[in-house]
Order: C-alpha cells, then structure tokens, then sequence
C-alpha cells in the first residue's frame, strides 16, 4: 500500500477567508458556507470534510485554536488567522486559478474574499487570471496547430476547451467592467 500523497494547499485557502473576519468555530464555518449569500452558491462541503480541510491548515500553521469553555456542555474549539495564515491567503486572494477546470468553484471563491478586501485586491485578481486565460489559448491554439489530418477527437476537445477559456476570458472582462466601471482593461 502506498503512503497517502499530499496535495497543495489551494481551495481550503477560502476557509481562512472567514477568519479574516473574526474567529470563529468549525460549526460556525459550516454555516456560514451552506448560506447561499456567501459561498454556497458554489461550493459545498460536508462537515466531516470541512473539519479535515481546517486540522489541515492547522498543521500548516494557517490557523491557530483556543479553547472556549461553554458551561455544561463541551468546549470548542475557536479558531483564529495565524500572521501565515493572513500572508497565505493574501498571496491566494491574488493568484490565478491554475487550471480552467478549478475555475467555477476556485475563481469564484477568490472573487468573494477579494471583494470583501478591496478593489485593488479585486482588480489584481482579474487581471492576472485574464493573462492566464491568455496563455492558456495562444497554448491551445498551439496544439490545434500540431493536429494532425483525421484527429477529429481531439479537436473537438481543443475546440472545446478555447470555448471555455474564452467565455471565461469574455467574463473575466465583464466583471472588472461590473466591479470596477472607472479602470479599464
């Protein structure tokens, strides 16, 4: 049996969003993700897998816990943005998705801590996923280039895939025009 490989920290990134806020507990967390007005439009995790996200960036010294007593019942835990954690998600906040297929949960969820930031955050965030989109097409376009004649498969998933990235692209554009009407491209 192999060891368990670790992946990157990237999406649970998010979770230190809402404690930028304030501290709060995992059950706290939890709901204020089911709400649709935050990240539940988007994104939903099972409690189980919302608690294994946050022992994570726990370990990775993103967030630090204090216990808070509650009378009779059992403490809880109370979890706060470490200095890391602040740095982490700030360098998050303005980072592109790196893969079109992680846009529609990834993007959105960096959208809606950016703007709860600033503009510029905001600002920064689009324009460099837009040069990633970019790239991602003169690439695309790259590899229908080198098809060869009869290789009808693949370009229907390369054709597929630059309509993707372009609507995204096209997006993209249309939220910097809805979020900042005075900056233009």
């Amino acid at each position: 049996m192999s060891p368990m490989v670790s992946t990157p920290l990237t999406l649970e990134h998010a979770l230190l969003g809402f404690l930028r806020q304030r501290p709060m507990h995992a059950y706290e967390m939890h709901q204020l993700l089911a709400h649709s007005k935050t990240l539940g439009r988007v994104w939903h995790l099972k409690q189980s897998h919302l608690y294994a996200l946050l022992a994570r960036l726990e370990s990775a010294g993103y967030i630090a816990t204090s216990t808070e007593q509650q009378g009779s019942r059992p403490p809880r835990k109370i979890m706060s943005l470490t200095p890391s954690g602040r740095a982490a998600l700030d360098q998050w906040l303005i980072g592109p998705v790196a893969h079109g297929r992680d846009f529609r949960i990834e993007f959105l969820a960096k959208l809606f801590f950016a703007s709860e930031k600033d503009v510029t955050t905001v600002m920064t965030l689009i324009d460099r996923q837009r040069q990633a989109c970019d790239e991602w097409l003169v690439t695309l376009g790259r590899q229908l280039d080198a098809l060869a004649p009869g290789d009808t498969y693949d370009l229907l998933v390369l054709r597929f895939r630059v309509s993707q990235i372009a609507a995204i692209r096209s997006w993209l554009d249309d939220c910097a025009d809805t979020l900042a009407p005075t900056s233009g491209r």
